[in-house]
């Protein structure tokens, strides 16, 4: 492990510590820690104390890299995704899209003609799908395969830095 990585780790043990003695010794953030749904809210409740402990392993800070690099994708504002074709032919298509503390529309269920295969390169994803049906989490490196008209809608992504995901889209026939 590189000693730059090392520290980042001691120093995100070191904000849990603090957060898990902070909850231990006041019921009111024991309460509002226990209210917590998942890991986003927990993120999020622990940054209003003053934590930063919602990168996660292998996550890495990404400065300005230009087009080149994918993993320097800004984050959309929040409760919104952004897409960018990468590459395209006649018959496919791959798509980046960055998403921030993202949920599809309630009620609402997307079905495509086409193929879809996502990977996720940064955060993580909840993606619902119909029929059969069922939740799958995805994280760094998880990827989900959607045949044509596989009605599915996204139930939640990560806030900021966000997720981040590679979308192939390729015709039926």
């Amino acid at each position: 492990m590189a000693e730059q990585d090392l520290s980042r780790f001691l120093s995100k043990i070191s904000q849990l510590q603090s957060l898990a003695e902070r909850v231990q010794q006041d019921s009111t953030s024991r309460d509002q820690l226990a209210a917590c749904a998942d890991h986003n809210q927990v993120v999020r409740l622990a940054q209003s104390w003053g934590f930063d402990i919602g990168r996660r392993w292998g996550e890495r800070d990404h400065g300005p890299g230009g087009e080149a690099n994918l993993l320097a994708t800004p984050c959309p504002p929040r409760g919104e995704e952004s897409t960018r074709v990468l590459v395209s032919a006649e018959t496919w298509t791959l798509r980046l899209i960055a998403s921030n503390d993202y949920r599809s529309p309630s009620g609402e269920w997307m079905d495509q003609s086409d193929h879809e295969w996502v990977l996720v390169l940064r955060g993580s994803a909840c993606v619902a799908l119909q029929n059969p049906d069922r939740i799958v989490d995805l994280s760094p490196g998880d990827h989900l395969l959607l045949p044509p008209h596989q009605r599915h809608r996204v139930d939640r992504t990560d806030p900021d830095p966000g997720t981040l995901w590679l979308a192939l889209h390729w015709d039926a026939a």
